[in-house]
C-alpha cells in the first residue's frame, strides 16, 4: 500500500543557484529552510519586485532505505514559483513550467538505496519567462520559491495515479469514478474494490468491484486514454448506486448551509494482493448555470463572493495550512459571502478542502493577465488548464472553471483548446471566460465578465442584454469596484463609507436582475502589485480589508447579509469634526437585524426597521440614520406637534447637508417657521447646538442596539474616547506541528474603551516573542488606520510560546500560545 512522506524539512537555500549544489560534496554555505518557503521576505509595502526575481537553489539530503528496493518512489512538488528544474544525485529528472500547478516525477530507477541521494532544484521567480502570467505588466506581485508542499510517494508495482469522482442524482444516487492505474506490467489483470463513508463516520459501505486491464487496440487505447488525461496508463470507469446502504443512511446533499462530505475509497489487487488504496472526498450535488441564474441542487441561489489572491505580507505566497484555512474561514464566517474567486491561477488545496468543508462556492481559473503570448506561451496555457482540472476536479466546493485569461482579448484558436480541454476532462462542469470587453466571442458556458461601470452616483451595474449578445447563456460578474474607488483603512470617513456603499449598490442591482447569476467584489484584502498599480507604495488598496485581514467599512456590506453572527456598525464615529463644514452627511448603519434602536444620551431617539432600507433586494440592506431629534421638541421644547415635525425635519436637513446646501423645501420650511411661528434664527441655531451639532455643548453619547427576534442581540456604543486600548487576537494559539510548520496570524487593533477602532491611530507596534515561536516579519510596525498584524511560527520544537506586544499610551497585550510537536 502506498505511503506518504513529507519533505518540508531540512532543506538549505540559497539565492543564486549553481552547479555546485548538485554534488554530494558540496561545501559552500546554505541558509536552513523549512517549507513552504518564499525565495525572499519582503517589507509590507516600498519595495522594488526586482527583491524576489531571482534564479535560486535549493538543496536537500534524501536518504533512500534499502527497504524501499521493489517499490516505486514518486516525488511531488504541490508548487514551485515558477519555473524549475529538479536534480537527482547531479542528473536532471524534472523540469515544471508554471507556478501554480504540482508535477511528479518518478525516482524509482534513479535513486541510490542503502545511500544518502542529493536533492536539488533550480527555482527561477523572474518575470521575463515566457511562460503566463507572464509577457506584460501584471496587477499583483508573483513572488517565488517552493512555496507549497514536497513529498514521497512509496508505491508497490502498480498504483492508483487518479480517481476523478462524480455523482449522479436523476435516478437515485450513484457515484461514478474514473479510475488510473499506472502500472509497471501493462498486460497484468488488476481489480479495484470501492466503498463509500460519510466523512467522520468510521464504517464505510461497500459500493463494487471492477475488472481493469490495459486495452491492446490502439484505436481504443487513444480513445480510452482521451476519456481520461491522455496519457499512458490502465483505465476503468465505475458507476455504482449509493443508495439502500444500512451504513450510509439516506444520502445528504453538499449544500452552503450544509455540505455534507462523503469519501469514496479505491483499493488496487492484484489477485488477492492488495496493492494501493486511496481515499478521494467528495460531495453529492448538482451545480449548473442557466440563463435566469445558478442552481445549486436545483435551488436558485444568488452568488455574493469576492475575489481572492494567494499572497501575505512579508512572506508572499508560501502560507501553510492553517493560514490557507483561516482565509475560507473568514470568507465564510467573517464577511458572509457564499463563493469566492481564486484570481488569478489555482490555489492551495489546503484553502479549497476547507471551501469543501464550509460549502463556499469556488470559481477557480488558469494562470494568466491580460497577456497572450507566443505559441510556446500558448502551449503551456493549455498544459495550465489540463493540469488545473486534473488536480482540482475532485472539490465538490468548485462549480465553474475559468478557461480563458484574465481580461485578455479574444482568440478563438487559443480558448477553443482549452475549452475542449475542460470539458473532456471535466464533463460535469462548466467553463467560463473572464474578460473585460462586451460582446466578445463566447466560447464558454458562461460569459463571465468585469464589470467597472459604477462610479458612485450611478447604476450599479448594466443589464446583460447591454453587456453579451448571447442572451440565452449564463452571465456572471467576475469583478466590480476594486481599482474604481481604492480606499485605504485610515482614509477619511467619507470616502470610507463611499467605499462601502459602492460595493452595497453594485451588489443591490446585481440582486434586482434575475438573469445575472451573482458577482464577485474585488477584492478580498489589499495586496502588493507592481509600479505600474497600486498607490506608489506596491500596494493595491482594493481590499473590503487590509493585507492582515483586518476589515474595512466596506467588509461590513458583506458580513451584513449573513445571518449566523449579529452584526451591528455605524458607518460613523459619530464625531462632527471629521466632516466638512461639520455636517454629519449621512450615516448607515450595516446590520443583519430586524431593527435596530437608537440612543443619545441614554434617551430612545428612534428604532429602525429593516424594511426602512433603500436596498430592497439584499437580505439586509443598510439603514440610513435620518433622526438625531426625536420627540424632544415635544416633550421638552413645549412645541406643538406640527411645529416640532416640521423643526426636526429642518433640524435634522441641517445636520446632513449644512446650511449652504439647503434643497429648497428646506428653504420654504425655514421661511413658514419664520413668518408664521414667528421663531428667529438665534432659536434655530440654540435648538441646533442642543439637539444635534453638539458644538460646544457636552459631548453626546450614542447607542445603537441590534434587535433579532425580540432581544438585543448586539450594541454599539460611540462618545468621545477617554482610553486607548491595544487589541490583539490569533486566529489559533494551539499550534501544531505536523509535515513542517504551523504560523498564527495576529490581527491587532487600537480601540477606545467601547470597542470601536481608533480609525487615525498610526503608532508604533512592538513585537518580543519567547519560547518555542519565532516572529515572521519585522518587530516594531506601524498601525494604519488603527489596525495593523504579524505572524507567528512554531520551531519545530514542542513547549511554550509568548507574543507581547506593545504600544505607546496604553497596555500591553501578551497572547499565550501552546505548541505540539
Amino acid at each position: 500500500m502506498g505511503k506518504r512522506i513529507f519533505l518540508d524539512d531540512g532543506w538549505g537555500f540559497t539565492e543564486s543557484f549553481s552547479e555546485e549544489l548538485l554534488g554530494k560534496e558540496y561545501a559552500g554555505s546554505l541558509q536552513s529552510v523549512r517549507l513552504p518557503h518564499t525565495c525572499k521576505e519582503t517589507p509590507l509595502h516600498y519595495f522594488d519586485e526586482s527583491l524576489y526575481q531571482m534564479v535560486s537553489g535549493y538543496r536537500r539530503v534524501l536518504f533512500a532505505p534499502i527497504e524501499w528496493a521493489g517499490k516505486r518512489v514518486r516525488l511531488t512538488f504541490d508548487g514551485v514559483g515558477h519555473a524549475c528544474r529538479v536534480f537527482l544525485n547531479g542528473e536532471q529528472i524534472a523540469e515544471h513550467r508554471c507556478g501554480y500547478t504540482a508535477f511528479s516525477v518518478e525516482l524509482t530507477d534513479k535513486l541510490r538505496l542503502g545511500e544518502e541521494n542529493v536533492l536539488a532544484v533550480e527555482v527561477d521567480s523572474r518575470e521575463t519567462l515566457n511562460i503566463p502570467p507572464f509577457g506584460f505588466v501584471i496587477d499583483y506581485m508573483t513572488f517565488g520559491g517552493i512555496y507549497r508542499d514536497v513529498y514521497l510517494d512509496i508505491f508497490e508495482e502498480a498504483f492508483l495515479e487518479d480517481v476523478f469522482v462524480s455523482t449522479v442524482q436523476m435516478t437515485g444516487n450513484r457515484v461514478r469514478s474514473r479510475v488510473k492505474v499506472n502500472a509497471l506490467d501493462p498486460n497484468k489483470a488488476y481489480e479495484i474494490c470501492q466503498s463509500i463513508r460519510k466523512k467522520g463516520t468510521e464504517d464505510f459501505a461497500i459500493l463494487g468491484t471492477k475488472k481493469l486491464s490495459a486495452e491492446t487496440d490502439p484505436e481504443k487505447k487513444e480513445k480510452r486514454a482521451s476519456r481520461f488525461d491522455g496519457e499512458d496508463g490502465i483505465y476503468g470507469a465505475t458507476d455504482f448506486s449509493a443508495d439502500g446502504k444500512e451504513e450510509l443512511g439516506a444520502i445528504a446533499l453538499w449544500d452552503i448551509d450544509d455540505p455534507a462530505l462523503y469519501e469514496l475509497k479505491t483499493a488496487l489487487y492484484a489477485g488477492n494482493t492488495l496493492l494501493d488504496e486511496r481515499i478521494d472526498v467528495f460531495g453529492f450535488r448538482t451545480a449548473h448555470f442557466r440563463n435566469d441564474g445558478f442552481y445549486l441542487n436545483g435551488r436558485k441561489v444568488k452568488l455574493r463572493g469576492l475575489n481572492r489572491h494567494q499572497s501575505y505580507p512579508y512572506i508572499g505566497y508560501a502560507a501553510p495550512k492553517s493560514l490557507q484555512v483561516n482565509d475560507a474561514d473568514i470568507l465564510k464566517h467573517e464577511l458572509g459571502v457564499n463563493c469566492v474567486r481564486t484570481s488569478h491561477y489555482p490555489q492551495s488545496h489546503y484553502f479549497l478542502d476547507r471551501c469543501d468543508e464550509l460549502g463556499l462556492l469556488v470559481f477557480t481559473e488558469m494562470p494568466g493577465w491580460q497577456h497572450i503570448g507566443d505559441a510556446d506561451w500558448k502551449a503551456q496555457a493549455v498544459q495550465n488548464t489540463r493540469d488545473m482540472i486534473l488536480q482540482y476536479r475532485n472539490h465538490p466546493s468548485i462549480i465553474l472553471w475559468g478557461v480563458r485569461i484574465n481580461e485578455s482579448v479574444d482568440d478563438d484558436e487559443f480558448y477553443e483548446k482549452t475549452n475542449a480541454e475542460a470539458h473532456r476532462l471535466d464533463p460535469t462542469r462548466q467553463t467560463g471566460g473572464v474578460r473585460a470587453i462586451k460582446k466578445s466571442h463566447l466560447l464558454e458556458d458562461v460569459y463571465t465578465y468585469n464589470e467597472f461601470v459604477h462610479e458612485g452616483d450611478n447604476k450599479g451595474c448594466e443589464p446583460k442584454k447591454n453587456v453579451t449578445s448571447d442572451m440565452a447563456k449564463p452571465y456572471l460578474i467576475s469583478e466590480h469596484n476594486g481599482h474604481m474607488f481604492p480606499t485605504k483603512s485610515y482614509d477619511c470617513e467619507d470616502k470610507r463609507v463611499e467605499h462601502a456603499l459602492r460595493h452595497a449598490n453594485v451588489l443591490e442591482a446585481v440582486a434586482e436582475q434575475d438573469n445575472i447569476t451573482g458577482c464577485f467584489g474585488w477584492c478580498m484584502f489589499d495586496y502588493n502589485t507592481h509600479k505600474d498599480f497600486g498607490a506608489g507604495d506596491r500596494v493595491c488598496y482594493h481590499g473590503v480589508m487590509d493585507m492582515f485581514r483586518n476589515p474595512k467599512l466596506a467588509a461590513a456590506v458583506y458580513a451584513s447579509q449573513q445571518d449566523e453572527t449579529p452584526v451591528l456598525i455605524p458607518s460613523s464615529s459619530m464625531d462632527i469634526g471629521e466632516h466638512p463644514g461639520c455636517n454629519r452627511g449621512l450615516i448607515y448603519l450595516f446590520t443583519n437585524a430586524d431593527s435596530v434602536r437608537m440612543y443619545k444620551n441614554g434617551e430612545l431617539i428612534r428604532e429602525y426597521q429593516k424594511d426602512e432600507t433603500n436596498y430592497p433586494n439584499l437580505p439586509h440592506g443598510p439603514l440610513v440614520v435620518d433622526d438625531f431629534v426625536g420627540d424632544v421638541l415635544e416633550t421638552k421644547e413645549g412645541m406643538k406637534p406640527a411645529q416640532a415635525k416640521a423643526v426636526k425635519k429642518l433640524l435634522n436637513t441641517v445636520a446632513r447637508v449644512g446650511l449652504n446646501k439647503l434643497p429648497l423645501e428646506a428653504k420654504l420650511t425655514a421661511a413658514k417657521l419664520i413668518t408664521v411661528d414667528r421663531m428667529n434664527f438665534d432659536q434655530a441655531t440654540v435648538l441646533y447646538n442642543k439637539y444635534v451639532g453638539d458644538w460646544g455643548g457636552t459631548s453626546t453619547a450614542y447607542r445603537f442596539e441590534a434587535i433579532k427576534d425580540g432581544k438585543v442581540v448586539k450594541t454599539v456604543e460611540k462618545q468621545p474616547m477617554h482610553q486607548v486600548r491595544l487589541f490583539a487576537t490569533a486566529d489559533h494559539l494551539n499550534l501544531k506541528e505536523d509535515q513542517t510548520y504551523d504560523m498564527a496570524a495576529i490581527r491587532i487593533q487600537m480601540q477606545d474603551e467601547f470597542g470601536n477602532i481608533l480609525s487615525f491611530c498610526n503608532d508604533p507596534a512592538c513585537f518580543e516573542v519567547s519560547g518555542e515561536i519565532e516572529l515572521v516579519g519585522p518587530s516594531v510596525v506601524s498601525l494604519q488606520g488603527g489596525m495593523t498584524g504579524t505572524y507567528v511560527r512554531t520551531t519545530g520544537k514542542a513547549g511554550t510560546g509568548k507574543l507581547l506586544i506593545k504600544s505607546t499610551g496604553c497596555e500591553s497585550v501578551a497572547l499565550d500560545f501552546q505548541v505540539e510537536a
